[in-house]
């Protein structure tokens, strides 16, 4: 058997939108296992306390303040962070927004917009800064996070469902180009999460959901979703790219 190794350790990741959610038990989860992280967030002061609690746990962790939506400031955070570290192994494409508008709004194009703006076109950017670094690397991933909402959605969610199927699109497309350089693309399709996204959902509510739509019967937890990321960076996981992995609590799979 070829030994490839179940560890981050000493790989460095970058994740976008670490300040809080998933992005932030991201961040604890590789800390935990002992990769570098770059923890990034248009949020600053509340990613720095993200990192900086981590280096209080003696992890290797560092902040630093990046908007999705600024090209300039993706290309000059990614390079910093790979000379910070040394290199780049890694990175989590998952900051997003909420985009729910009904098709006949009349803010509807400013949502598609921005939609498409931070959750399509911010990750494919990323992607491109970071492969320059990734090329040098021995295991290089990339994990972008969509959504269930791209594979069944909701009532007047068309931008943000919309945007998270390209997501998806974008991940196979770039797993096909990227794959005789062994670079991974993978997607994770988080469902009910208990994250700032879903925070405002009254408790009563999100139960009726879970029983009614997840095989769980519950919310999942953000950690949840942030191992899944973490078991598609290993170095072990190089025959796994192009896919679309939903971690939704059987969301998808039930009918009834």
């Amino acid at each position: 058997m070829t030994a490839n190794s179940r560890s981050v350790a000493g790989l460095t990741v970058l994740i976008t939108g670490a300040a809080s959610g998933m992005g932030r038990a991201t961040a604890e989860v590789f800390a935990a296992e002992g990769a570098h992280v770059a923890c990034t967030d248009i949020a600053f002061e509340s990613v720095r306390e993200v990192a900086d609690d981590l280096v209080h746990r003696g992890y290797s962790a560092e902040a630093w303040a990046l908007d999705v939506a600024d090209p300039e400031a993706i290309k000059t955070v990614t390079d910093a962070v790979a000379a910070r570290f040394g290199g780049l192994d890694a990175l989590v494409n998952n900051a997003g927004i909420s985009a729910f508008c009904p098709i006949d709004a009349d803010p509807y194009d400013v949502v598609w917009t921005r939609a498409f703006s931070i959750l399509v076109t911010a990750q494919q950017r990323l992607i491109r800064a970071a492969l320059p670094h990734l090329r040098k690397s021995a295991s290089p991933r990339i994990v972008n996070i969509a959504s269930t909402e791209a594979l069944g959605a909701t009532s007047r969610d068309s931008p943000y469902a919309a945007a998270k199927a390209a997501v998806t699109g974008l991940t196979r497309a770039l797993a096909v180009e990227l794959g005789p350089e062994g670079v991974t693309v993978n997607c994770i399709c988080p469902g009910p999460i208990l994250t700032g996204m879903t925070e405002n959902v009254p408790d009563e509510d999100k139960q009726t959901y879970a029983r009614r739509r997840t095989a769980l019967r519950r919310y999942g937890r953000p950690e949840e979703v942030a191992h899944m990321t973490l078991s598609l960076c290993l170095p072990a996981a190089s025959y796994i790219t192009g896919t679309t992995i939903p971690v939704d609590g059987g969301l998808m799979a039930r009918n009834a």
